[in-house]
């Protein structure tokens, strides 16, 4: 197998070892960096479907500001 070096910011790379580590614990299983990423190029945006819990608040705040935003969109084209 070929492998390849890839520059990541410490951010990004704390991140895929905390969802390495997510997913060990959830597969019972030793999970490498790369398993992470695959894990990630895996997801569609449908399975993120109801992971969110919002309030009544938040959706109303969301859909104001979806409508200013498609309102400055018609005005601007």
């Amino acid at each position: 197998m070929t492998t390849k070096s890839i520059k990541v910011s410490e951010e990004t790379y704390k991140r895929l070892v905390e969802l390495a580590g997510k997913l060990q614990a959830e597969l019972k299983k030793p999970v490498s960096i790369e398993d992470a990423i695959r894990y990630l190029m895996r997801r569609k945006i449908s399975d993120l479907a109801g992971s969110w819990d919002v309030s009544d608040e938040e959706v109303r705040e969301i859909k104001e500001s979806l409508k200013r935003g498609w309102s400055t969109w018609k005005s601007s084209a």
